[in-house]
């Protein structure tokens, strides 16, 4: 496991980041038992922590807790994605739609730039920092200290499907075609061409249900 990290590991907030590393790179499979003693002992820390990591793991969806068994990583069917990929479209075109007016040129700066460390990492094939500077590219456009709500839900969604988003990048033609997509979405945000910003996420969200569906149903 790539658990362990450089430093004093004691607290939970340590067990969480290292369970969200395994998760992004594909250590921990959908489906998959999480065991707590070897994690403890991977990270250098009691149980404890790793209990309390995996209850808010679970509080956002990514994993579900199975009485006298134990935690697994979430498994999602086609339909449970569709319907996360139909919320997130709702919640992202009202967050894109209010918030891209309003981004000054620092903002899309942070945005021009989690775009370029998207298309590198995907270039190194490194899929847990792809992930990192999708979401920071993603999120620079959403982001609205006017809808907290809108963006919590928004954040939940997200988290919830982070073992299959991992599945996602860890396929080099999807790397790229991401990268593509940024470039059309980025272009468009440089221009506040909202009703464009909004249909090319549209496309790229659809995209990635459409892959993910096809793994989830070749799984069967």
């Amino acid at each position: 496991m790539i658990l362990r990290q450089d430093g004093p590991g004691t607290t939970a907030q340590h067990a969480l980041d290292g369970l969200r590393r395994a998760i992004v790179a594909g250590e921990f499979r959908p489906g998959q038992r999480v065991l707590q003693e070897e994690i403890a002992e991977s990270l250098g820390v009691s149980v404890a922590p790793v209990r309390e990591a995996l209850r808010a793991l679970e509080q956002e969806g990514q994993v579900v807790y199975r009485p006298r068994r134990g935690y697994f990583i979430t498994e999602l069917r086609a339909g449970d994605l569709a319907e996360i990929y139909a919320l997130r479209q709702l919640l992202e075109e009202r967050a894109v739609r209010w918030a891209l007016p309003t981004l000054d040129d620092d903002a899309v700066e942070r945005i021009e730039l989690a775009a370029r460390e998207c298309a590198e990492a995907a270039g190194r094939g490194d899929v847990a920092a792809e992930l990192a500077a999708n979401r920071r590219f993603h999120f620079g456009m959403l982001e609205s200290p006017d809808h907290p709500h809108t963006m919590r839900l928004i954040r939940l969604l997200w988290d919830s499907t982070e073992a299959y988003r991992a599945m996602y990048y860890n396929s080099p033609e999807e790397r790229a075609t991401t990268v593509d997509a940024h470039e059309k979405i980025l272009d468009a945000v440089r221009r506040r061409a909202v009703a464009e910003v909004v249909a090319e996420l549209d496309d790229h969200r659809n995209r990635a249900l459409r892959v993910l569906t096809a793994i989830l149903e070749a799984g069967d």
